[in-house]
């Protein structure tokens, strides 16, 4: 009999009492099933009354502690950096599942994308509340990352007397852009044996920043601090400054110089126009210097100012208001002076160590917009975006029209879309973040306002950024200044716990990430995210279950952590810890 016939089974005759003994067992299977399904139910709503306890209890905790009508400050410190975290918590645990309805209509979506996963997130935030955090959060995962040490001020060789002539640089961009140009500036002075003067900054109209290098780093620090390898003097000498210096081909641009030129050209083309008028001046210089080949002594050259951040006298400490130890990296990052003051103004006070994650969150509208990605916003937010990039990313525009580009799916599953508010705080919920950690986020004018970061503010509560950390008495001085805002983002970044940064393509998160390579001892961990294999996380938010979340996302970003050496041709800035720069210890 073939095996279709068993599934449908035989026509066979019954007698009364075969039906009836038949009838019987029937009646008691549906008893037994019945009272099967009385027990199954009575415990799943037994583990939703505990749930809602917990819930509500957690909301109560957060409302006493956070009125919603009024600012509370927590300070936190710790041996490598403090924080005064201000927040204005109106939002409780659950607040997260209506805010889309309060923000604008283009993001009404967002919460569907990742409604079940944000629900799942809280809860286990409720339930790890008072459990303790993994341990590799706040440690760098390979011990032997403390034997590198760093060696530039090792200096075996002898100052740059600077006799050939005067340089001169007017570095473009951003804060970013102009620390690159000041660091590779640094490198060619010395390998054209010139005198060096102090670096200006060119107006942008897309920063407008009039600021100057003195209005965000101490010159004085700057200029005593490279006197071992090469001169620097704030102006040019007397005889000089009468000279036109375009009429007499002194003026180079990037147009003149080839991306990433060898130091070949340099002295090719370089050196005899200093030699002939005494001085050239730089326009832009943005990344204009190869990093190989370069002699390593020359590397060393580079980085006294890429690592030695001097400031206008705000430290990591300034973020805290009983802050009684120096930070572990305000010695470089804002001088030994400064640092010095700091201590002897804070002796004697005592107060608990803390700790605190700073995240730059790049999903600012620029970023949204040139990544042709979609963010859940529907056809309203499709429309703004696709208007923005007509202005101001007009050969995008064109490539849209002319070209078939990918799909934003496809550019998601590439891992090639920035994270968003909600991606991150799942990240970091499934990286087993307390919810009492403190954050300071990084970045300006994210894209959705504060509707968009209340998927963070809802999950953590001790969320910040300078706007509600610092007062608007503060604040004041930096306001309209983008490159000193982003200083302070620098420098709370730079000096906290852990860093986390969104886009691995990010410069700012790079050269942050270098400098705690360099400074941190193996003790300052960079989160760096894999955004293709996060993508496959998140393309299965509907189903996935959290334990199995959690383990996926540790397992992603914990491989990120280790820091790898400097692949040829990259930027020492981004990846110091190679023998061009630093020293490996016995």
């Amino acid at each position: 009999m073939s095996s279709h016939n068993e599934q449908k089974g035989e026509n066979r005759v019954e007698s009364p009492s075969g039906r009836l003994k038949r009838n019987g067992s029937v009646k008691r299977n549906k008893k037994r099933v019945k009272g099967l399904l009385f027990v199954i139910g009575l415990i799943v709503a037994l583990f939703l009354i505990v749930d809602w306890f917990m819930l509500l209890s957690l909301q109560q905790h957060h409302h006493h502690h956070h009125h919603p009508n009024h600012t509370t400050t927590t300070t936190t410190t710790n041996t490598n950096s403090l924080l005064i975290l201000t927040s204005n918590n109106s939002l409780s645990l659950n607040h997260h599942q209506g805010w889309v309805k309060k923000t604008r209509k283009g993001n009404k979506n967002q919460k569907g994308l990742y409604g079940r996963m944000l629900n799942l997130a809280a809860h286990a935030l409720a339930e790890a509340q008072n459990k303790r955090e993994p341990k590799d959060l706040w440690q760098e995962p390979v011990v032997p990352a403390s034997a590198w040490r760093p060696c530039a001020s090792q200096r075996d060789w002898e100052p740059n007397e600077g006799k050939n002539g005067y340089i001169m640089v007017t570095a473009n961009g951003g804060i970013n852009q102009q620390r690159v140009a000041v660091c590779n500036i640094v490198v060619i002075a010395r390998l054209l044996n010139a005198t060096l003067i102090v670096p200006k900054f060119l107006y942008s109209s897309v920063w407008r920043d009039e600021s100057q290098f003195g209005d965000i780093y101490q010159e004085e620090h700057f200029i005593n601090y490279l006197t071992p390898d090469i001169r620097v003097v704030k102006e040019l000498p007397q005889e000089l400054r009468s000279l036109d210096l375009e009429a007499i081909g002194s003026v180079v641009t990037d147009v003149d110089i080839m991306k990433e030129a060898k130091p070949s050209f340099f002295l090719k083309n370089i050196l005899p126009i200093l030699l002939k008028n005494r001085v050239v001046h730089f326009l832009g210089f943005g990344n204009r210097l190869a990093f190989d080949p370069i002699p390593l002594q020359l590397q060393h050259h580079s980085l006294p100012f890429s690592f030695a951040f001097p400031n206008w006298g705000i430290s990591s400490r300034d973020f805290d208001a009983d802050a009684s130890q120096v930070g572990l990296l305000d010695n470089y990052l804002v001088g030994p002076l400064y640092a010095k003051s700091m201590i002897e103004e804070n002796a004697g006070r005592v107060v608990k160590a803390s700790k605190y994650l700073a995240i730059h969150l790049r999903f600012e509208i620029d970023m949204v917009a040139h990544s042709l990605c979609e963010f859940g916003g529907g056809e309203e937010e499709r429309k703004e975006l696709k208007a923005y990039r007509e202005i101001h990313f007009p050969a995008l525009t064109l490539l849209e029209k002319t070209q078939k580009l990918p799909s934003p799916a496809e550019l998601r599953t590439e891992g090639l879309c920035p994270l968003t508010p909600e991606e991150t705080v799942l990240m970091l919920a499934g990286l087993g973040f307390n919810r009492k950690t403190h954050i300071y986020v990084a970045g300006a004018n994210i894209y959705g306002g504060k509707t968009r970061l209340s998927a963070l503010t809802s999950l953590y509560p001790n969320l910040v950024t300078k706007e509600n950390l610092l007062s608007p008495i503060e604040l004041g001085p930096f306001m309209n200044f983008s490159s000193q805002l982003a200083a302070l983002d620098f420098i709370a970044c730079t000096g906290a716990d852990a860093f986390a940064m969104t886009d691995s393509g990010s410069q700012f998160s790079s050269l942050i990430s270098g400098y705690r390579i360099y400074f941190g001892g193996g003790k300052m961990p960079t989160i760096r995210p894999n955004k293709r294999r996060l993508a496959d996380i998140f393309r299965k938010n509907n189903s996935i279950e959290w334990r199995v979340f959690e383990q996926r996302i540790r397992k992603a970003v914990r491989q990120t952590k280790h820091v790898q050496s400097r692949p040829k041709g990259r930027s020492i800035y981004r990846y110091p810890r190679c023998k061009e720069c630093m020293c490996l210890t016995k």
